[in-house]
């Protein structure tokens, strides 16, 4: 027994009170979990930079990686093109000029904030209150429970479906402004002949589990549907999806900046809407562009889209939809990351339903004006940092709400650009979700 227990992991769990039960790896003391990694050893996987492994066990690792399969297998697929989406860093003649750069992460984002002057940022937020009172007075509010949707919102569902009220409401509410635009109609069951009026397919970006497509496919009729996802996901929709008579269902594990949606032979000429709840930064810039940027006689025919954007902090300059607008606004590529920084202050904390509309609260630069050309303005006797430690917390969420409109404002107007009535609503209330912003267009 002392001889089992001399092989385990000396490592010490405070939670369990226990050691680690794992076996320890040869000549150390602790397994191969709970080892120390000293520096150098570890490099990142090629392959896939999210694991790392022993620099002299890469040369092997490259050829069993668990994503080198799915690699090989994506790049065989026809709607597989790396980086068709992405954007270009160069799109215009400034960009042209600066050259391009690599990802810009939060921390390269804050050092941007923190370097300016307090001036200079002052200067900021005048233009970004100037800029949100121009453009962004028309957000009406659109907390939609279609009738469509009853079976979900009454449970009639298969109680095997996870059910989460707030999940639903906003769902429901999503599906609701895509019927309400007429990018949807409602299915009659008692009629046996189809509809041809009605879109027959739809094509959800981030889908995840996949569940806002379950509750579209149960209510609206759809007959086609086309999940795009680059993560793999267990308790998925695709199970009960596929036991519906006359559905069709590909899930396409891929990257939304790599997917072609014209190469998907299935969809060629077929009417289809396009959702997504929730599409993280520059995701919903990527499927904005997925859908509408390379379109052509045999493109599937766009009816309506519907997406609930979020995480505007990770927003990038290169994959932004609509460089020419900010620009427009007088709005550099160090603003913009600024702004995009800005965004995390409005869900940094539980503001729920206290909020108000964030045309109701001054921001620091109102205030400054009011104490005159005091020390706030003084660059000698303020740092950025003071600056923002000043302002309240509620200044700071007002001010990223601000932020969002603006960087969503260019989006609608992009799409309307090409040809689609576009808005944006706030599809639910801010208790619910404070990602409450939906752009819906057809």
């Amino acid at each position: 027994m002392e001889a089992k227990s001399s092989n385990r992991c000396s490592f010490w769990l405070p939670k369990k009170k226990r050691s680690c039960a794992n076996t320890r790896i040869e000549s150390s003391l602790f397994c191969g979990n709970h080892s120390q990694r000293l520096e150098g050893e570890w490099t990142p996987c090629p392959i896939d930079p999210s694991h790392s492994v022993l620099q002299e066990n890469l040369e092997g690792h490259v050829k069993r990686c668990p994503l080198l399969k799915q690699t090989v297998a994506l790049s065989g697929q026809r709607f597989y093109q790396k980086g068709i989406n992405a954007g270009n860093e160069e799109e215009d003649e400034e960009e042209k000029k600066m050259g391009s750069c690599s990802l810009v992460t939060s921390e390269m984002k804050r050092n941007l904030l923190y370097s300016m002057s307090v001036s200079k940022f002052l200067q900021l937020i005048k233009k970004i209150e100037d800029v949100h009172g121009g453009i962004c007075k028309d957000i009406e509010d659109s907390y939609l429970s279609p009738e469509a949707c009853n079976i979900w919102f009454n449970k009639e569902v298969d109680r095997k479906i996870p059910f989460q009220e707030k999940h639903v409401l906003q769902q429901g509410s999503i599906l609701g402004n895509l019927e309400k635009i007429g990018a949807l109609m409602k299915c009659n069951k008692n009629v046996e002949e189809k509809d041809h009026k009605n879109v027959s397919a739809v094509v959800e970006f981030g889908a995840g589990r996949g569940y806002l497509t379950q509750m579209l496919a149960d209510c609206y009729g759809i007959e086609k549907v086309y999940l795009v996802e680059r993560k793999s996901y267990k308790l998925k929709a695709d199970r009960s999806l596929r036991q519906k008579e006359n559905l069709v269902l590909e899930r396409m594990r891929i990257d939304i900046e790599d997917f072609n949606l014209n190469a998907v032979e299935s969809l060629h000429g077929v009417p289809y809407v396009a959702v997504g709840k929730h599409l993280c930064g520059p995701a919903t810039d990527l499927s904005l562009r997925c859908c509408l940027s390379r379109q052509d006689g045999e493109s599937p025919v766009l009816k309506g889209l519907a997406i609930a954007t979020c995480c505007h902090h990770l927003c990038q300059w290169k994959s932004y939809i609509n460089k020419e607008y900010i620009l427009s606004l007088g709005i550099s590529k160090d603003e913009f990351h600024i702004i995009s920084s800005f965004t995390s202050w409005a869900v940094d904390d539980d503001h729920g339903s206290n909020l108000p509309g964030v045309d109701d609260i001054d921001l620091l630069v109102s205030n400054a004006k009011e104490e005159g050309e005091g020390e706030v303005r003084d660059d000698s006797l303020s740092s950025m940092e003071e600056v923002v430690k000043k302002m309240k917390p509620m200044e700071r969420a007002v001010l990223g709400f601000k932020c969002k409109q603006i960087i969503d404002a260019g989006r609608m107007k992009w799409v309307k650009k090409h040809g689609l009535d576009s808005k944006l609503v706030k599809y639910i209330p801010a208790s619910i979700s404070p990602e409450n912003t939906l752009l819906v267009a057809g």
